[in-house]
């Protein structure tokens, strides 16, 4: 997300709740294609009752885990109830799962990748000496438990970095060559490269991993101009999902680069700030989406399976 959403950004939300039936009426006054208002009309309510959550992830056991704008850690039971299992007493952005359950999470309050273990709130990580975390947005495993963390940086400052944290939390700078406010991210198919959404930049970069670890060049995949792309999810054929921050919009990007709209909203009823994006069902053939202006997680049929996310166990 961007760092000038207000932590109090929920009030105008309220009002909207209030007025369903006007924003509906509304929408129909809106020229939107056949695609996306069937793709609104598929999505359905998963959870409800959460504070502002943008950070949204699938654990190992395939139950979601979600955030909240005041430190809040919630996993949503298979009723769709969400329980509050710890709170960091910060601002939760992106939130992501090891193998036995552990949540990291990218904490703006606490300028810190805070691990919840068995209800236990730990920091495990608050950047390096010489670059302390800013804004540490989300975070992506690879195999071995590496974690890598995007830091978003200053909002037109263009100083934005990326963070790989080893096991255990010795924390190194990866890669400063995607400053434009780096926020989601995720790693390729194979493993060879870190696919990271840069705010500012209005795209999709893709970022080797060299066979020492280290970063390469940049590659810029998708051109996102008109929007502010916040969260990404990665399909199994490589179609890309991507959630927007502004407008109140879903890309969906194919394989071969061309940018189609999932689904928008432009009264920002059924979809309310989609910041991030996730896979879940016994298929992982459902997306999930968070509500950073709002209460709920809403989900709708992806049309295509999500890549499996990696959940080292250390």
């Amino acid at each position: 997300m961007t760092p000038y959403h207000a932590p109090n950004a929920g009030s105008a939300p309220l009002s909207r709740k209030g007025n369903r039936g006007i924003h509906r009426a509304a929408a129909r006054r809106w020229d939107l294609s056949v695609a996306n208002r069937e793709g609104l009309e598929a999505f359905e309510t998963v959870a409800t009752g959460l504070d502002h959550p943008e950070g949204v992830a699938v654990g190992p056991d395939g139950l979601l885990v979600a955030g909240g704008e005041a430190g809040q850690i919630y996993r949503i039971a298979p009723d769709g109830s969400p329980v509050e299992i710890a709170t960091t007493g910060g601002f939760i952005y992106g939130v992501t799962l090891d193998g036995s359950g552990d949540v990291f999470a990218c904490d703006f309050g606490n300028a810190a990748v805070m691990r919840i273990s068995a209800g236990a709130v730990s920091t495990y990580s608050n950047g390096t000496a010489e670059r302390p975390m800013r804004v540490p947005n989300f975070a992506a495993f690879d195999e071995t438990g590496n974690l890598y963390v995007t830091d978003s940086g200053e909002w037109g400052d263009d100083d934005g970095l990326v963070y790989r944290i080893a096991q255990g939390g010795a924390t190194e700078i990866w890669t400063e060559a995607t400053p434009r406010f780096p926020n989601g991210c995720c790693l390729s198919a194979s493993g060879d490269a870190l696919l990271v959404v840069e705010s500012r930049g209005r795209a999709v970069v893709r970022v080797p991993i060299e066979d020492d670890g280290s970063s390469g060049r940049p590659e810029r995949l998708v051109d996102l101009t008109g929007s502010q792309p916040d969260g990404i999810a990665l399909a199994e054929d490589g179609t890309m999902f991507v959630g927007c921050y502004r407008p109140d919009r879903i890309y969906r990007v194919e394989p071969d680069g061309t940018v189609g709209v999932f689904a928008e909203d432009p009264d920002g009823v059924v979809l309310n700030q989609p910041a991030n994006v996730a896979f879940v069902g016994p298929n992982r053939d459902r997306l999930v989406v968070s509500s950073l202006g709002g209460w709920s997680l809403m989900a709708a049929p992806a049309g295509t399976p999500g890549l499996a996310l990696r959940y080292p166990t250390f």
